[in-house]
């Protein structure tokens, strides 16, 4: 019997349509064996598997004002959001659940900004690895947890299907929210952003070949740090779904 992995990739504000496609693979009943997240698809992939309503996840994550609560300003020079906000959140959210408490086994990335190497965490405590895999250079500060100062995965790699295929995987449905290039250069940030993924896409077009199915919603035109966008991204993320649904039936069920 084959076992069917789950890949959800980095991409920022971008990455609310994981939410989404999450939303329509329980509708339809598309359960995968096991989950890899990264970035911001190490929050949607945590918060599934530990057994989150996505209903009322999305009414939480969309209420007006919600994703700036959680953004702590700081001057530190690592970065410019503390990310103290953000795990305690995701305490709450997962429960402050361990890995091996998980619904559906779960493996999130981070890289080791000291040594280069990526990281996967397989244990441990769910909210602090997802801390650390969503630490994006620049933007949150470094991240130290089990001995490591920790960074975005994306660094490495923003879809690690690799991961998914170590822990046994034979089936493989990637979501990447990467797909296109923002045409809204307008801050110092945005021009980082744009530059990180540019170094980043040929390390996807390198990797990306090992998934059986790739959706990539059409999320391009939406910044990595327009956190406002999140209904318009969660909506698209149903529509890239719905619009695979017989493909993912066919390959996944």
């Amino acid at each position: 019997m084959s076992k069917k992995g789950l890949i959800l990739g980095a991409g920022g504000a971008r990455g609310f349509a994981h939410l989404g496609f999450l939303q329509v693979l329980e509708k339809e009943g598309l359960e995968m064996d096991l989950i890899v997240g990264c970035s911001i698809g190490a929050i949607f992939g945590a918060l599934y598997a530990a057994g989150i309503d996505l209903y009322r996840l999305e009414k939480l994550l969309t209420y007006p004002g919600f994703s700036r609560r959680l953004f702590d300003i700081s001057v530190a020079r690592g970065g410019f959001i503390k990310g103290d906000k953000l795990l305690e959140a995701m305490r709450l959210l997962t429960k402050d659940l361990q890995f091996e408490d998980l619904k559906i086994p779960l493996a999130i990335v981070a890289t080791d900004i000291e040594t280069g190497e990526a990281v996967v965490f397989r244990e441990g405590n769910v909210a602090q690895a997802v801390r650390a895999s969503i630490s994006i250079p620049g933007v949150f500060q470094p991240f130290r947890y089990q001995g490591r100062l920790l960074v975005d995965g994306a660094v490495k790699n923003r879809l690690p299907i690799h991961v998914a295929q170590k822990m046994g995987a034979d089936k493989i449905l990637a979501v990447d929210v990467k797909k296109a290039l923002s045409t809204k250069l307008n801050t110092a940030v945005d021009v980082l952003f744009q530059s990180m993924e540019i170094l980043e896409e040929e390390v996807f077009r390198s990797v990306c070949t090992g998934a059986d199915l790739l959706i990539q919603p059409e999320v391009g035109h939406i910044g990595s740090l327009q956190f406002d966008a999140a209904a318009e991204a969660i909506d698209l993320g149903r529509q890239s779904a719905v619009a695979k649904t017989a493909e993912i039936r066919r390959l996944f069920a």
